[in-house]
């Protein structure tokens, strides 16, 4: 399977590492670590030297209970970060939904929009249509970031996040956008208990069933530390267990703080898997 994005075929026959690059200075887990131009390239090198194999660059905190971010705001603190790593030689993503900021740093040479909203909001769908050849990957949140762990959604959650997806990427097919340029999230932790997070990883091949490259997103996240007792600074083992949980259940890419940790652990995963299949 390839996902196709601006400049590269990013080939998903083995799993491959996203890197988060968060240039906020209050994202729940690393907020104001990369808030400087020098620290955020500092930092998407070493991921790099750590095994990354694409970086996601966001300006806005998602954590439960943010306050949004003027576009004025993101503009300064993304765009000078995309325009610099672009030149890394590496699939560049932005963690962005508002339109104007996809355009922005399209125009500066990104290959992915990682989109919360799944392109909901007005004019996202026309930017990523219109472009040539980005990638995008669409997200299944409940609600929104302020209020969405206020009420999170009721009942079983593969059914309603299955049905979300396949009509997202629907509307961009609609568009003529290619199959091969979408990948979709099943938004682990946006309005969804800990046990429906948990329902969206033991029933993950249903989200794989749609025939889309899958990203999973459990770095850090509050439902670890709900099983675990464990704060957000001791969530690295678990946040690795889960990466490769998911990415035993058919996830081509997970989204992750700790880089090295869960390059090495795939490997394992990798070796072992393939002594398994010359088994067979």
């Amino acid at each position: 399977m390839l996902w196709k994005t601006t400049r590269f075929e990013i080939d998903l026959a083995s799993p491959k590492v996203m890197g988060i690059v968060n240039v906020t200075p209050d994202s729940f887990s690393d907020g104001s670590q990369n808030a400087s131009l020098t620290s955020a390239l500092r930092h998407c090198e070493l991921l790099l030297k750590q095994g990354a194999h694409i970086l996601d660059i966001g300006g806005e905190s998602s954590r439960p209970g943010a306050q949004q971010v003027s576009l004025q705001e993101e503009l300064q603190r993304v765009l000078p970060v995309v325009k610099e790593a672009v030149a890394l030689n590496v699939p560049i993503s932005v963690d962005t939904y508002k339109p104007q900021v996809m355009q922005a740093v399209l125009d500066a040479g990104a290959d992915i929009i990682n989109d919360i909203w799944a392109l909901r909001q007005k004019g996202a769908l026309d930017v990523v249509a219109k472009h040539a050849g980005c990638g995008v990957c669409l997200m299944h949140m409940h609600a929104q970031p302020q209020d969405m762990q206020l009420r999170p959604m009721e009942g079983l959650a593969v059914p309603r996040v299955v049905e979300f997806l396949q009509e997202r990427a629907q509307a961009l097919l609609l568009l003529g956008v290619a199959k091969e340029r979408i990948a979709l999230d099943p938004g682990i932790g946006f309005g969804k208990t800990v046990d429906q997070n948990f329902e969206l990883l033991a029933h993950q091949s249903q989200v794989s069933a749609l025939g889309y490259p899958l990203l999973a997103g459990w770095s850090r996240k509050s439902s670890l530390g709900a099983v675990t007792g464990c704060d957000v600074h001791q969530r690295l083992v678990p946040s690795v267990a889960a990466a490769l949980l998911a990415v035993e259940r058919g996830a081509q890419v997970v989204r992750v703080h700790d880089v090295e940790a869960t390059v090495q652990a795939l490997v394992v995963w990798r070796h072992a898997s393939k002594l398994d299949t010359l088994r067979q």
